[in-house]
């Protein structure tokens, strides 16, 4: 076959990400909370979108689109498509929050005053007021509120009060305590050596070189800053920390102090060897670990204010009275959007340049499909809850023990879907049930198991097993990882005692040596 150059025609079918479609797919994988801050970018960028309340009532933009043209609701074209997948006008949302109104309040007259009468200024008469020309000694008195008195400062009172923080709490105590202005240098910069714990992690010789002092001179200062608030801070491990805390308690004793040098056999609960190194039986060993597990191994942690964040539920599943289950999208933590067609007609019109014509097409096309493509979300989200809902209907009836083996193929299957989308849909989203809150990744776990007849188990639902039995443990019947096995396969779940041992170690649950003397020691 001879190698010439020729045209040749052929059909070719290939897959393209258009940005339409790595939107959507981009929408897909977000929670309600990233969502929301997505919207409000693309309101923002976009001058065509337009924020709806929950009340149906119109947003300034509305009201100045509207102005001299009465705010018709037949301005947005009446077009289904225009408005946003989350609005559900038949969810009526809970008014959780009362407000209290004016004609609610009670009058000044009708409150009790928190003061002797007598101690109230008011301005009945000239010599009562602050100018006014009282005698000499005369005192004045002032009633100061909110709004009143010498100025308005209900916003200062008003604003909470900030924390401190660990390096205030410190540098206050230093500069009351030392006095030295070269001791207060070095205590100031051991502050600066403390980690997020409260720990030294440096070594002193670094920190001697780096500030030209002796070795003896910062042990000096470091053995004066340990004992300042809180107790155990400027420690350099953990065996000074609990020392540091007990000698603030005074009880640290020898026989604490051999505790808290051995905290490794206390790890591995060598209760025997403890006692014979402590000097004490097993009552008063108990109560020392007791006493040791009181402490705080990480006394800085007490001024990290950072402010948990609550989960948000992306979809709410809950009972309806007749045995079956409701599921609903979250659409609180959404806000709503349309589109305003109105608006869109006005400009087109007005707007000569070919420039600007094409970007606010651009922007209409986007705004369209912007709101399609949470109308998508939002079905495919409560799809896929309805199929978990349905897969798991055991687990929400009678509890984790009956949570079945569920994988991303099962879901796709029934709701004929690829299994990425299932993945994006329930990655990073969250599930309020009347069992608590879950992540839908929660409730796809491995069949692990499996007996003669065909029926398996899910991974969950047997460490929920494992956990259960070893609670009920007493101290003379401590179950074996082989006692677990046979119980279980009693029960119908055939597994091996090394999957016994991965899921009890999984759960940070020890050995049935340890629980023995742990067991033996608190009996």
């Amino acid at each position: 076959m001879a190698l010439v150059p020729r045209l040749d025609l052929r059909h070719v079918q290939t897959l393209v990400m258009t940005p339409q479609l790595q939107q959507a797919i981009k929408l897909l994988q977000l929670n309600n909370i990233e969502l929301a801050n997505y919207i409000e970018q693309e309101l923002e960028q976009n001058p065509l979108l337009e924020r709806e309340d929950s009340d149906g009532a119109p947003t300034p933009e509305e009201n100045r689109a509207d102005a001299g043209s009465g705010g018709d609701n037949d301005d947005y074209g009446g077009d289904a498509d225009a408005f946003a997948a989350s609005a559900d006008e038949g969810f009526d949302q809970p008014d959780s929050v009362e407000l209290v109104d004016s004609q609610s309040l009670s009058n000044d007259s009708d409150a009790s005053l928190d003061t002797d009468f007598e101690n109230v200024w008011n301005s009945d008469s000239q010599s009562d007021s602050p100018g006014g020309g009282g005698g000499e000694g005369d005192t004045l008195y002032w009633q100061v509120s909110g709004g009143s008195g010498l100025g308005d400062d209900s916003e200062m009172e008003n604003a909470p009060s900030e924390a401190m923080s660990l390096r205030d709490h410190l540098i206050g105590q230093i500069n009351v305590d030392i006095g030295d202005a070269a001791d207060r240098l070095i205590a100031l910069h051991l502050v600066d050596l403390l980690d997020d714990t409260g720990y030294i992690t440096a070594g002193l010789d670094r920190a001697a070189e780096t500030l030209g002092c002796t070795q003896a001179a910062l042990e000096s200062v470091l053995d004066r800053v340990q004992r300042f608030d809180p107790p155990g801070i400027f420690a350099r491990n953990l065996s000074e920390c609990l020392a540091l805390q007990l000698r603030d308690r005074d009880r640290y004793d020898p026989a604490m102090q051999a505790l808290v040098e051995n905290l490794d056999l206390l790890a591995r609960r060598e209760f025997k060897q403890l006692r014979r190194l402590c000097g004490v039986d097993g009552e008063d060993l108990s109560e020392m670990v007791t006493e040791i597990k009181a402490l705080n191994p990480k006394p800085a942690m007490a001024f990290d204010h950072t402010v948990a964040q609550v989960v948000i539920p992306d979809v709410i599943v809950r009972a309806d009275g007749a045995g079956g289950w409701l599921v609903e999208v979250n659409n609180d933590t959404l806000p709503r959007v349309l589109v305003n067609n109105r608006y869109y007609a006005e400009i087109n019109r007005k707007t000569a340049r070919k420039s600007e014509k094409e970007y606010i097409a651009e922007c209409f096309h986007s705004a369209n499909w912007l709101v399609k493509a949470l109308h998508q979300r939002t079905q495919t989200i409560l799809k896929v809850a309805t199929e978990l809902v349905k897969q798991q209907e055991d687990f929400f009836n009678r509890g984790i023990q009956h949570l079945r083996p569920l994988v991303l193929r099962d879901v796709a299957t029934a709701v004929e879907v690829h299994e990425s989308t299932v993945s994006r849909v329930t990655n990073n989203k969250y599930m309020a049930t009347p069992r608590g809150i879950y992540e839908m990744k929660y409730f796809f776990t491995f069949a692990v198991g499996e007996n003669e007849v065909g029926d398996a188990h899910s991974a969950e639902s047997i460490r929920f097993r494992i956990k259960a039995m070893i609670e009920r443990e007493s101290v003379d019947d401590v179950l074996s990882d082989d006692k677990i096995v046979s119980l279980l396969r009693a029960d119908g779940v055939d597994v091996a005692r090394r999957t016994v041992a991965k899921y009890r170690e999984s759960m940070h649950i020890p050995s049935s040596v340890q629980r023995r003397r742990e067991k033996a020691l608190y009996a």
